[in-house]
């Protein structure tokens, strides 16, 4: 597809780490202080990542630009797109503390993006292949509702400090058939999955695919968000302080209505993240670790 051209890069990082306990996505893990962004975007870039757009709030602005665009200016186009406290339907504007969600932070950046483009987490170290199998799912595109997931198998995303949310998949035939929220733990030897809106605890294998919010989307996307707004509101009308807008959410209900074709496209790259402080040194570790193997260079942007 022509919108493949103009393939952009959408990094969400408008969430303040509780867990972590501070801005996460511009924490210091390369030996030259790269983020784990600069890593995701190095990776985007080799498979054909042409624009990267944040999605952040406003207050941190100055803080990515004498960072990360400090780094990678030059190198790949840079937008930003600001993840406000405002929810707005239908002339009506609803305001909170806690931002909206992933759902509301996506179309957020309708108006920066104009082709194809794949959404990740900006505390997330997705792996290079991972983004390799994007951009194949992005060619085998044919329809403006045409999306993929990349989906990792649960064994290669768990952190050792505690539960972590994931997004617990059902796949049939290469696409995905549901999706449920999850917070997922190994508790002595086993992976327990709890969704998070109901339902009880059960085991699961360790080669379930679960989603790590990595999508590959054609601008349709907006569409279907923009659609499910009205009801998203007045759904949760008693708890509009805590209720988040979903990403996955959107999809399941797409999917269910025909509305969009989701592939699911399996990875086997491991993830690396800092859900909690203590998981810090172990994401350091491994970059070096890629690095000595000669995955990526010691100074990332020096010769790129």
């Amino acid at each position: 597809m022509k919108e493949n051209e103009d393939l952009t890069l959408l990094v969400m990082a408008a969430g303040m780490g509780s867990r972590f306990g501070g801005l996460k996505q511009i924490e210091p893990m390369g030996p030259n202080d790269e983020f784990i962004t600069d890593y995701s975007i190095y990776d985007a870039m080799r498979a054909g990542i042409k624009k990267v757009v944040f999605i952040i709030r406003k207050e941190n602005l100055e803080i990515f630009q004498n960072t990360i665009e400090k780094r990678i200016g030059g190198k790949v186009e840079v937008d930003y797109a600001f993840q406000e406290n405002v929810f707005s339907v239908d002339g009506k504007e609803y305001t909170r503390e806690k931002p909206w969600g992933t759902a509301h932070a996506i179309f957020s950046a309708k108006d920066k993006i104009h082709g194809n483009f794949l959404v990740i987490n900006s505390d997330d170290f997705y792996g290079k292949e991972a983004y390799l199998e994007a951009k194949d799912a992005f060619d085998h595109f044919t329809s403006m509702k045409d999306a993929a997931l990349i989906g990792y198998l649960v064994k290669n995303t768990l952190t050792e400090n505690g539960a972590c949310k994931r997004g617990v998949c059902e796949i049939e035939d290469g696409s995905l058939k549901k999706i449920t929220e999850s917070s997922i733990e190994k508790i002595n030897g086993e992976i327990i999955a709890t969704p998070l809106i109901g339902g009880k605890p059960s085991k699961i294998s360790i080669d379930t695919v679960v989603s790590m919010n990595m999508w590959a989307f054609t601008p349709y996307i907006f569409d279907l968000i923009q659609e499910y707004m009205k009801d998203f509101i007045e759904s949760h009308k008693d708890s509009l302080d805590t209720c988040e807008y979903l990403i996955p959410d959107v999809i399941e209900r797409s999917i269910e209505e025909k509305k969009i074709q989701m592939r699911a496209v399996l990875t086997n790259s491991k993830w690396e993240g800092v859900t909690y402080k203590e998981d810090k040194e172990g994401v350091k570790k491994a970059i070096l670790e890629k690095i000595e193997k000669g995955e990526y260079p010691r100074s990332l942007w020096k010769n790129s």
